[in-house]
C-alpha cells in the first residue's frame, strides 16, 4: 500500500513538473541565460534525491530543458532530447566511454587471474582493523592522482575486497574513494585537472601552471576534506545517514542496508594467482597511462593538436592534453600488455581473456548510462540555456564587486552552486576562472585565493551532486547503489564547505592560508568530537 502512495506521489510530481515547464514556454517567459537555465538540473537532483531513482530523473531534467529550449515544440524538444542531448553526449564522451569499458575488462582479468583474491589473503594478515582497511584506501587514493576516473575505478576494484572482509559499509568505502579522488586531482600539479584549470587560465593572460600551484594552498575545500578524512576515521565518529549504514555493517554484516545490488558475481579467480598479479597491471596502467597522457600534449614533439611547442616540456604537455584521448590511449596499450602477461604466467587463457570483455562491458553499463543521462543534462542547461551567461551576470554584477574581502567566500558558494546543479567540476571552473581572473587585477593578493575558492567550490558541488561523473565512477568503483552513496555523502560534504566557508572569509581579511587551514583543522576535530559525544549519548 505504501509502495503505490509512493508511486502516486511520484507521477503526481513528474506531471507537475512537465505542465510547468510547458506552462512556462507557452507563455513566453526568457528562459535562456536566467535562473530558468538552472531548473533542468535542479529538477532532476531533487526527483533523484526524492525517488531514489536516478535514471528516469535525469531524464526528466532532459525533458524539461528540451522544452524551454524549443519553446513548447513536441518535434523540436524531441530534436533536442535526441540530437542536442543524447547523442550529443555519447559523441562528446565517446574517450571516456571506452576508458570505462577497458577498465571495466581490465578489473574482470584480474579478478580472473586471482590478483584480486590474492590481495585479499594478504590484506588478511596485514590490515588487521577497520581503521586500516579505511586509512588503506585514503593511502592508495592519494597515490593515484593522476585522474579521477583512474582514481575511482582503480581504487574500488583493489579495496573492496579488503574493506569488506572488515565490514565497511559500501556508502562508507565509497565516500573513501570520492574524498581522494576530485579533491586529489585539485591539488596534485601533474594530474588531468592541472591541465584542464591551466589550459583554461592561460587565455586569462596568466600562467596557468603557475596559477594552479600557487592556489594550491587556499584551496581549502580539498584539503580540509582530506583532515576530515583522517579524523573521521580515527576517531569513529560518522553521523547522519552514513551512521547507520556502518552500524548495520559492522554489527549485522550488511554492507548495502538496501535489497538494491550493485554488480554482478566476481568472476571465478584462480588460485595460483599472486599479489604481483593485481599490482603489476595497475603500476602498467598508471605509468602507460601518463605517457599516453604526455604523448596526447605533444611531450614527443607529435602534438596530435596541431604542434610541437610542447616537445621536452613535462608541465607544459601536461597543460595541453586532453584526458579524453590520452586515458583510453593509455589503458588499451595496458590491456593488451596485461593479457600477454597473464597468458605468460599461465593463470589465463586466451578463451578467458575474451570471456572477459563483455563481463568488464556489462560491469560499466550503469556507469555509462548515467553518465550519458548526465552529460545530455548538463548540454541542456549549459549549451542550449546558456547557464553559464546567467552565472557570468551574477558574478559581474555591482552588487558581488562591492563585497570586496568577502569574494573569495561568494565565489567559493556560487561555484558549489553552480557544479552540483550542472554536475560538472571541470565545466564550472571554466565558466569561472576567466570571471574571477576579470575580477582581481593580477597584482591583486586576493586573485589567487579567490581563484581557489572558485576550484574548491567546483570540486564541492561536484562531490554533491548526483549527476557529477566522479560521483557516479565512485559508486561504480566500490560498487554502491548510487542514490545511497550521494545521500550519505552530502552531510560529510556539507561539513566541510560549511568550514571551509569560514575559512575563505577569514582568508579575504588575513590573506594566510596556514592560520585558516590551521583554523579550519580545528573547527572539524572539535565538530567531530562533538557529533561522537552526541552519538555515544544517544547509545547510553
Amino acid at each position: 500500500m505504501k509502495l503505490k502512495a509512493k508511486n502516486i506521489i511520484t507521477i503526481v510530481v513528474v506531471i507537475a513538473v512537465l505542465v510547468m515547464a510547458i506552462a512556462v514556454s507557452a507563455s513566453g517567459v526568457e528562459t535562456a541565460a536566467t535562473f530558468w537555465a538552472l531548473v533542468p538540473p535542479i529538477v532532476a537532483i531533487a526527483l533523484a534525491l526524492i525517488t531514489k531513482e536516478v535514471y528516469s530523473s535525469l531524464f526528466l531534467g532532459i525533458v524539461v530543458g528540451a522544452i524551454f529550449a524549443s519553446g513548447g515544440s513536441v518535434t523540436a524538444t524531441i530534436d533536442h532530447v535526441v540530437n542536442d542531448g543524447v547523442i550529443s553526449a555519447i559523441s562528446g564522451t565517446a574517450g571516456i566511454f571506452l576508458f570505462l569499458v577497458i577498465l571495466g575488462i581490465i578489473v574482470a582479468l584480474i579478478n580472473k587471474s586471482g590478483g584480486s583474491a590474492a590481495f585479499g589473503r594478504w590484506a588478511e594478515t596485514h590490515i588487521k582493523s577497520r581503521i586500516g582497511a579505511q586509512l588503506a584506501t585514503f593511502v592508495l587514493g592519494i597515490l593515484i592522482f593522476i585522474d579521477d576516473y583512474f582514481n575511482c575505478l582503480t581504487v574500488g576494484s583493489v579495496m573492496l575486497p579488503v574493506t569488506d572482509s572488515h565490514r565497511v559499509s559500501r556508502a562508507k568505502l565509497s565516500y573513501l574513494i570520492d574524498a581522494t579522488a576530485a579533491p586529489i586531482c585539485m591539488i596534485a600539479p601533474i594530474s588531468s585537472w592541472a591541465a584542464a584549470v591551466s589550459s583554461y587560465a592561460d587565455g586569462t593572460g596568466l600562467s596557468g601552471i603557475e596559477l594552479f600551484i600557487k592556489a594550491i594552498p587556499y584551496n581549502f575545500y580539498s584539503l580540509l576534506t582530506l583532515v576530515f578524512v583522517i579524523a573521521i576515521v580515527l576517531l569513529k565518529a560518522d553521523y547522519g545517514p552514513m551512521r547507520k549504514h556502518e552500524l548495520n555493517a559492522l554489527n549485522n554484516g550488511d554492507l548495502f542496508s538496501t535489497t538494491e545490488r550493485v554488480g554482478g558475481d566476481d568472476v571465478e579467480s584462480n588460485p595460483r594467482g599472486r599479489v604481483i598479479d593485481l599490482i603489476l597491471p595497475i603500476v602498467v596502467l598508471v605509468v602507460i597511462s601518463i605517457i599516453g597522457l604526455l604523448y596526447v600534449g605533444g611531450f614527443f614533439g607529435v602534438d596530435i593538436w596541431g604542434g610541437t611547442e610542447c616537445a621536452g616540456s613535462f608541465v607544459a604537455a601536461f597543460g595541453n592534453t586532453d584526458a579524453t584521448v590520452g586515458l583510453p590511449w593509455g589503458s588499451l596499450i595496458a590491456l593488451i600488455v596485461l593479457i600477454i602477461y597473464l597468458m605468460a604466467r599461465k593463470l589465463i587463457t586466451f578463451k578467458d581473456a575474451m570471456e572477459c570483455v563483455p563481463k568488464g562491458f556489462i560491469a560499466m553499463v550503469p556507469a555509462i548510462t548515467i553518465l550519458t543521462l548526465a552529460t545530455s543534462l548538463k548540454n541542456m542547461s549549459n549549451d542550449l540555456l546558456g547557464a553559464a551567461g546567467y552565472v557570468e551576470m551574477l558574478m559581474t554584477s555591482e552588487a558581488a564587486q562591492n563585497l570586496s574581502s568577502f569574494l573569495p567566500a561568494v565565489i567559493f558558494i556560487v561555484a558549489c552552486i553552480l557544479a552540483f546543479a550542472t554536475g560538472t567540476s571541470w565545466g564550472t571552473f571554466g565558466i569561472l576562472i576567466p570571471i574571477v581572473s576579470s575580477m582581481f587585477g593580477p597584482e591583486n593578493p586576493l586573485l589567487y585565493i579567490g581563484m581557489s575558492a572558485c576550484l574548491a567550490g567546483a570540486v564541492c558541488g561536484d562531490h554533491c551532486s548526483p549527476i557529477s561523473d566522479t560521483t557516479i565512477m565512485s559508486s561504480a568503483g566500490a560498487r554502491c547503489v548510487h542514490v545511497l552513496h550521494v545521500a550519505t555523502q552530502i552531510p560529510y560534504a556539507i561539513t566541510v564547505a560549511a568550514i571551509s566557508f569560514v575559512c575563505y572569509i577569514i582568508a579575504g581579511f588575513v590573506q594566510s592560508a596556514v592560520v585558516c587551514l590551521i583554523i579550519g583543522a580545528v573547527i572539524i576535530i572539535g565538530f567531530l568530537l562533538i557529533m561522537r559525544s552526541m552519538n555515544n549519548k544517544k547509545v547510553a
